[in-house]
């Protein structure tokens, strides 16, 4: 189980992605956007910690094996134990209004007729909302939108030993991400990281970071505890496959794609950093694509299984990608399926 409640607090602006690079002709909007950071890059923050503190954290063999992270999710800084997590895509929540997606008999989704325009405004529910109905989580106001805005700057010029453009007149986009601070990133561990300030990401920029114990009777360790019956959903990209292809499910012969359902949407981009000692930030991983947060799987016959138990055969790089959380999924009840 997670047992460790990880907080990020950034300050001040961060770096979100870099766009491609514009000309006074072709002046574009913002590209290639990602933002919170994936597990994948707390997980290399563990690392490097426990490197700069000589193995307080543990040794480093220890730690390859039994670090687990998940994420990322978010919450106010004075509540972080009730975070937020993404809206299962079989949801609709609106300002005023709200729908569900459910199974005919038929086996194909449907939804109310006279909802058909209703498009979804909120797409991330508090975790102690889970299982609650679609429309009291509205009226509660469990449902919210992210707290962070994307804040884009134009770089005319740029050193040549940095990034450089093609001419003396072209622009450079590079989008940063400025977060609420009553708000913070949440993470969920299997180990605690010291608390303190670290440079975080891509672009080093100074956080706070807080660790707090994640008790079994948590909310997020209650349902992890549920076996999967007939239908879960995504609240962390699902990775599948190797590093050539990517598949919308696990290619494992024990795993029971026959006769699924999937409620989704088109494949997002996945890549992460890997750690290597001779470079000062590693290389980056193969890119592929992931599942979205939010997918719903509905199974034929019953799993019986938690995410826990999902075999790391299922995963990518021999079960690498588990301990990064990927695929995280939850019970859901929906409608049509018993």
């Amino acid at each position: 189980m997670f047992q460790h409640l990880i907080t990020i607090s950034p300050l001040g602006l961060m770096y979100g992605s870099a766009g491609a690079f514009l000309s006074p002709e072709n002046l574009v909007g913002r590209s290639g956007a990602k933002f919170p950071p994936d597990a994948a890059t707390v997980a290399g923050l563990f690392f490097s910690a426990n490197h700069a503190s000589k193995g307080v954290i543990s040794a480093h063999d220890d730690l390859k094996q039994t670090l687990h992270v998940t994420g990322p999710f978010w919450a106010k800084r004075d509540q972080p134990e009730v975070f937020y997590v993404p809206v299962p895509r079989h949801r609709i929540i609106a300002e005023d209004n709200e729908d569900e997606w459910r199974l005919e008999s038929d086996r194909h989704w449907q939804r109310d007729p006279q909802k058909q325009d209703l498009e979804a405004y909120y797409t991330w529910q508090s975790i102690d909302a889970w299982n609650r109905e679609t429309r009291k989580i509205r009226t509660n106001q469990e449902a919210a939108q992210v707290p962070w805005k994307s804040v884009s700057f134009l770089h005319p010029h740029m050193k040549s030993e940095e990034r450089h453009v093609l001419d003396e007149d072209g622009l450079f986009l590079e989008n940063a991400v400025q977060m609420d601070e009553d708000y913070c990133l949440v993470y969920l561990s299997t180990n605690a990281l010291p608390n303190g300030w670290y440079r975080f990401g891509g672009e080093g920029h100074m956080v706070e970071v807080g660790s707090q114990p994640l008790p079994p009777s948590s909310t997020i360790n209650q349902l992890l505890d549920q076996p999967i019956d007939l239908a879960c959903a995504f609240i962390t990209p699902g990775v599948w496959g190797s590093n050539n292809l990517s598949y919308r499910c696990p290619k494992h012969p024990e795993f029971p794609r026959d006769g699924i359902q999937m409620l989704t949407d088109k494949a997002v981009p996945y890549r992460y950093r890997l750690g290597n000692r001779k470079t000062e930030r590693g290389r980056l991983s193969r890119g592929r694509y992931a599942v979205p947060v939010g997918t719903v799987y509905v199974f034929k016959q019953p799993l019986n299984k938690r995410w826990w138990d999902f075999p790391d055969d299922w995963f990518p790089d021999k079960g690498l990608l588990k301990k990064m959380g990927t695929g995280l999924c939850l019970p859901i009840k929906l409608q049509g399926v018993a």
